[in-house]
C-alpha cells in the first residue's frame, strides 16, 4: 500500500469520526487569534467528516520540539481520548514526523496536523483528473521532507536469488520513489497546462473576469447567479477545487467569468502552487472580483490573506478589483450599550456604517450583495458592465465607438 493511498484511505476513515482539536497560545499568537484559528480548524474537521468533541488549549512560549504541547497537557489529552472513545487528534499547526510519532505513542490514536487535514479535504473534493493530479502532487511535495522517521514502504524491494544488489536504505528508496512520482506528475500537469493555454487562446480576446476570495465566501453561488449555470456550491470549505469558466452576457456585452479555488490561513505555498491552472486563470484575467463574507467576524483578516496570496503567489498586483461583500442576509449587529467603554468590535458596527466606510476606502469600487437572496445583484451587474466595457474599449476602441454610436 502506497503512502498516498494510505492518506486517501484516512479520508474515508474520517467519516463520522470523533476528534479533539489542539492549539497553542504563544508569545506570537494570543488567545483570541488561537481561538479564531481553532474555529476554522473545527470547520475543516467538519468538512472532512469528523466531529470535534473538545478543544484543548495550552499557553506556552513555543511549541515543544518533541510533543508540540507539554507533557502534562499531552497526558490530559491521552486520558480524555481513552475515556471518550476519541479516534483522532488534530493539531492546528504542522507537526514534524518525530512529534507525530511521540504523540501517537502517547494518545494511541491517529494524529493529524492542519496541512494534512486540508490535503485530505483536497483529495476528497477533487473530481476531475487534473484536480486529482494537482492534489496528489501537493501530497507528495508535503510528504517528501517528512520521510525521516516514517516506515513508509512505498514499494517492497524484492530479494532472493538473482535479485541481490548493492542494497539501499528504506528511507532512500521511499525518497527516490516520491521524487520520481513528483517528476512524473509535474510533466503530466505541464502537458495539461499546454492544452489549457491553447484553450485560453481559442477563447479569443473576450474580457476575462476571475472570482477570487477566501474559501466558503460564496464564489460558486455568485458564479451560478451571474452565469445562470449550476456550479457545485455547498456550505463547506474548499467545496470547489476545479477551475470553471462560463460565458456571461450583460446588456449584449459578453465576457468570461472564472471560478477559482479559495484561499485559507496557514496554507503552505506549495499547496497553492499545485493549482497552477487556477493561478494562470487569475494571472491572465483582466478584472478580479474579490468576494468577501461580510457576515464573518474576521472578514477583514480574510481580505488581507487573499490580497497577500494574490500578490505573492499569483502575481496579480495592479489588476483592477471589484470588492463584493457577500452574505449581507446573514450579517448581524449587536448594538453597543451606551455605558460600555470597551472599544467597538465588528459585531457592534451596523452594516450601513461598514458600507460607507468601505465605499470611501475603495473609491466606490465595491458592492454589497446576497447571492442567495439576490439583494444588490443589479448593482453588481451594472458595475461589472461598466468595468468590462472599459476594458473592451481599451482593447477595441473602434468597436466601442460603433457601440456608442449604435446606442445613440
Amino acid at each position: 500500500m502506497g503512502l498516498i493511498d494510505d492518506s486517501k484511505r484516512a479520508v474515508s476513515e474520517l467519516v463520522e469520526e470523533r476528534a479533539v482539536l489542539v492549539g497553542l497560545i504563544t508569545a506570537t499568537q494570543d488567545e483570541a487569534k488561537t481561538r479564531e484559528y481553532l474555529d476554522e480548524l473545527k470547520f475543516l474537521a467538519t468538512t472532512a467528516g469528523a466531529v470535534a468533541e473538545k478543544v484543548f488549549l495550552q499557553r506556552i512560549d513555543a511549541p515543544n520540539r518533541a510533543t508540540y504541547v507539554g507533557s502534562g497537557k499531552l497526558q490530559e489529552i491521552a486520558e480524555y481520548v481513552e475515556a471518550n472513545d476519541i479516534g483522532l487528534v488534530i493539531f492546528d499547526d504542522d507537526l514534524t514526523p518525530k512529534q507525530i510519532a511521540n504523540i501517537e505513542r502517547e494518545v494511541k490514536v491517529k494524529v493529524l496536523d492542519r496541512t494534512t487535514l486540508i490535503l485530505d479535504i483536497f483529495a476528497k473534493r477533487a473530481q476531475t483528473a487534473n484536480a486529482k493530479m494537482q492534489v496528489e502532487l501537493a501530497q507528495y511535495q508535503y510528504l517528501l521532507p517528512r520521510l525521516a522517521g516514517m516506515w513508509t514502504h512505498l514499494e517492497r524491494q524484492r530479494g532472493g536469488i538473482g535479485m541481490r544488489g548493492p542494497g539501499e536504505a528504506q528511507i532512500e528508496t521511499d525518497r527516490r520513489i516520491i521524487k520520481q512520482k513528483i517528476s512524473l506528475l509535474k510533466q503530466r500537469l505541464a502537458d495539461w497546462d499546454k492544452q489549457k493555454i491553447i484553450q485560453r487562446k481559442n477563447r479569443g480576446r473576450l474580457t476575462r473576469v476571475a472570482l477570487v476570495g477566501y474559501t466558503n465566501v460564496g464564489k460558486s453561488t455568485l458564479m451560478n447567479v451571474l452565469s445562470k449555470s449550476d456550479v457545485f456550491a455547498e456550505d463547506r470549505l474548499f467545496a470547489t477545487l476545479d477551475t470553471t469558466v462560463r460565458k456571461v452576457v450583460i446588456d449584449n456585452l459578453p465576457f468570461l467569468l472564472t471560478d477559482t479555488v479559495g484561499f485559507i490561513r496557514k496554507l503552505p505555498t506549495h499547496l497553492v502552487d499545485s493549482f497552477k491552472t487556477t493561478l494562470d486563470e487569475v494571472r491572465d484575467s483582466d478584472l478580479l472580483i474579490h468576494v468577501v463574507d461580510i457576515s464573518h467576524p474576521q472578514f477583514e483578516e480574510q481580505i488581507d490573506v487573499v490580497t497577500r496570496t494574490l500578490q505573492d503567489v499569483c502575481d496579480a498586483a495592479g489588476k483592477p478589483v471589484i470588492m463584493v461583500f457577500n452574505k449581507v442576509d446573514r450579517f448581524t449587529c449587536v448594538p453597543k450599550d451606551e455605558d460600555d467603554l470597551t472599544p467597538r468590535r465588528r459585531e457592534n458596527i451596523p452594516l450601513e456604517e461598514l458600507q460607507d466606510t468601505w465605499m470611501a476606502r475603495l473609491s466606490g469600487n465595491c458592492v454589497f450583495v446576497s447571492a442567495k437572496t439576490g439583494a444588490g445583484m443589479e448593482a453588481l451587474r451594472a458595475m461589472l458592465y461598466d468595468k468590462a466595457r472599459e476594458i473592451h474599449a481599451e482593447r477595441y476602441p473602434y468597436n466601442d465607438f460603433l457601440f456608442q454610436h449604435y446606442e445613440q
